[in-house]
């Protein structure tokens, strides 16, 4: 049984109806009502499985209007379930806003785990899983779509992102620029469905055939990490430095190349280290 005046954050398919859980279907049935992004979605979902819910639409559009109401719904002891159109509510979609409403007022959410795209595509990319940054839509205003472009330049986790196709010919040259040709992308599209399709490639190869060929169906795109930016080398004190001189110097180099190669791997002024190596020569 539900916990009254709780809130059930619900995943559901994000293409294969066979992926949605048999505790999915319980919530889903034994909700008071259901919160969908798209209630026409939700209603093929529901009549797939014989379920019968009233139905409450709540978008980007209408979560100013609709959130409160869901939220006094709640309050009066009624169970909902919050629903998306496909995969987990709250990940880049207004289920974010519903979630952290109700941890504000106290209200108590719980989550039946389902299908996500973000973590599915990654799974298959092919590129490193063990960190990850999820980057969700790359925004249409053109500064804020370059701010955060520019804030990834170094980032050296694997980065994935949801793009429409519409907007996918854009992303991929915006990438390309920033990242270079030769990094590495796994397109993910359409998964699940039956025309399920991951291609691994380079940022370059990507943005060259989508140039010619028109983007279809959802994509996930899953982009490599930057090389890891090299370990600075330890720097040598000045005595350290005299040292490695002398060193060098016993090998046979003169006092100028000694002190020469010892500033070069110590990171200090040459004339320091070759004035202290003579201080040091002329005590010894």
């Amino acid at each position: 049984m539900l916990e009254q005046g709780a809130l059930y954050v619900v995943g559901t398919p994000i293409g294969n109806l066979g992926d949605l859980s048999p505790r999915a279907v319980e919530t889903l049935s034994q909700a008071d009502f259901i919160a969908a992004e798209d209630t026409r979605v939700t209603l093929r979902l529901l009549n797939h499985f014989g379920i019968k819910k009233p139905l409450l639409s709540y978008f980007e559009h209408n979560k100013q209007e609709h959130g409160p109401l869901i939220l006094s719904r709640l309050k009066e002891g009624q169970t909902c379930a919050l629903v998306s159109d496909a995969g987990m509510p709250a990940i880049s979609d207004p289920g974010e806003t519903l979630v952290a409403a109700c941890a504000q007022e106290g209200v108590p959410v719980y989550v039946v785990p389902g299908p996500t795209a973000a973590v599915s595509a990654l799974a298959l990319s092919g590129l490193p899983t063990g960190r990850f940054t999820f980057e969700g839509f790359l925004s249409v205003n053109k500064r804020h779509r370059k701010a955060h472009l520019e804030g990834l330049r170094g980032e050296e986790r694997t980065m994935i992102f949801y793009e429409a196709p519409h907007k996918l010919r854009k992303t991929l040259s915006d990438l390309e620029k920033l990242l270079g040709k030769e990094r590495r992308i796994a397109l993910c599209r359409e998964l699940t469905k039956v025309h399920e399709e991951v291609w691994r490639t380079t940022l370059g190869e990507a943005a060259a055939h989508y140039r010619d060929k028109e983007p279809r169906g959802e994509f996930v795109l899953v982009v490599e990490g930057a090389a890891p930016a090299p370990e600075p080398q330890e720097s040598l004190s000045l005595e350290e430095a005299v040292a490695l001189a002398q060193e060098l110097a016993g090998q046979g180099l003169s006092p100028s190349e000694a002190a020469k190669e010892a500033a070069r791997q110590s990171g200090l002024r040459r004339g320091e280290v070759y004035a202290a190596l003579i201080r040091s020569q002329e005590k010894g």
